[in-house]
């Protein structure tokens, strides 16, 4: 039995098992799931859901940086891990001793790695539009010389939809500008018998709202976690995708905060009338958007507390007035269910006006996983 401690973080593996099926019957059959693990698989915690998801098959993953992929690797992770992102050439080490698939981010860096002179597996990146990372479409000469580096041992060739949740018509339209693009670089490179290497395009907004694309992988991300971005978010697919984390701290103190007093850093609440008021065990430290500073609210013993005061490093103070019975000791629930209410990661997300990847992946690392 695990110990509950001052704050923790609850992972509802059967949650993320089905999420997992919800994608599998969504893609086509030949499409395998590449789920997005960086940032500490958005806070849930990488090793942990990364184990999860390799006894369900899964076999390949991507994260962000050469570190992340390391810390999969000594956790006993098999199978593919790419890196999404830039890796120093002073980590070059790191990719081979790991055995990691690096993002050719331009061909700036293509020549990078040639000049380094081992052999690395790479997956070149292609920019369609987002003009982030990749090398340009329309350069197809200069993608064709990057797989034709001798020591550049190339297995893929991916890009990333930028506005694929997108509802209206000029971000449908510019989605389809991005599909039809990188459709275009598989194709002339196919035409000019370059073959042999996987293709990927869809996050996990790519896959909820363009189901119908066939390729070798889908880089499933936040929805794989039950999560959507923003709480007013609509998708295409018919799916139902359950949360995976929940978010609880404890109740340090209850006392009485008395009319005319005000309370936390700031001086920023102040008591309208005698209220019986809680700290919680949990700060920005943790996590907590300071943001939420007299904004949102947790759940405690089933019902609503509203955040009062100024978040603090390792504490925030919530009113207890509508909570008849709250002691020392007891959970706060700031993302999951207590009784018949919930908090989703979009609610905290929307209070303090951000998206739900954001309030996830900052979790803090003091914060106990655990699986459940």
């Amino acid at each position: 039995m695990y110990q509950k401690g001052r704050a923790w973080i609850e992972l509802n593996m059967e949650h993320l098992k089905h999420n997992m099926e919800q994608f599998r019957a969504l893609l086509p059959p030949d499409c395998a799931l590449m789920p997005a693990v960086k940032a500490n698989a958005y806070g849930h915690g990488a090793v942990l859901v990364s184990k999860a998801l390799q006894k369900q098959g899964v076999k390949s993953f991507c994260v962000a940086s050469a570190a992340e992929g390391a810390e999969l690797r000594k956790s006993g992770i098999d199978g593919e891990i790419l890196v999404l992102a830039y890796t120093h050439p002073e980590q070059f080490g790191d990719l081979i001793e790991y055995d990691l698939t690096q993002t050719v981010v331009d061909g700036n860096y293509a020549q990078e790695l040639k000049r380094d002179g081992r052999r690395f597996t790479v997956h070149v990146g292609i920019d369609t539009g987002m003009h982030r990372l990749g090398e340009r479409w329309d350069n197809l000469e200069e993608i064709v010389k990057i797989f034709r580096i001798p020591n550049l041992n190339v297995t893929g060739v991916y890009s990333h939809l930028c506005v694929s949740d997108g509802k209206d018509s000029k971000e449908k339209a510019y989605t389809l500008e991005q599909i039809h693009h990188f459709e275009y670089v598989v194709e002339e490179l196919h035409r000019r018998g370059i073959d042999g290497f996987k293709c990927h395009l869809q996050g996990s907004y790519g896959i909820l709202n363009y189901s119908e694309l066939c390729f070798d992988y889908a880089r499933a991300g936040i929805a794989l976690y039950g999560i959507l971005s923003e709480k007013n978010d609509r998708v295409n697919a018919s799916v139902d995708l359950k949360p995976v984390l929940s978010l609880k701290a404890r109740l340090e103190s209850v006392r009485m905060l008395y009319q005319g007093e005000s309370a936390g850093y700031g001086l920023t609440y102040s008591a309208g009338k005698t209220q019986k008021i809680g700290v919680l065990s949990i700060g920005y430290a943790d996590g907590i958007p300071r943001n939420l500073s007299n904004r949102g609210q947790v759940l405690c013993n089933g019902k609503a507390a509203p955040v009062i005061g100024r978040i603090c490093m390792d504490q925030m103070l919530v009113d207890l007035s509508g909570v008849e019975q709250a002691a020392p000791g007891d959970e706060a629930v700031l993302i999951g269910t207590s009784g018949e209410l919930e908090i989703r990661a979009e609610d905290m997300a929307g209070w303090a006006g951000t998206i739900s990847n954001e309030i996830l992946s900052r979790m803090g690392e003091r914060l106990e996983r655990v699986a459940v």
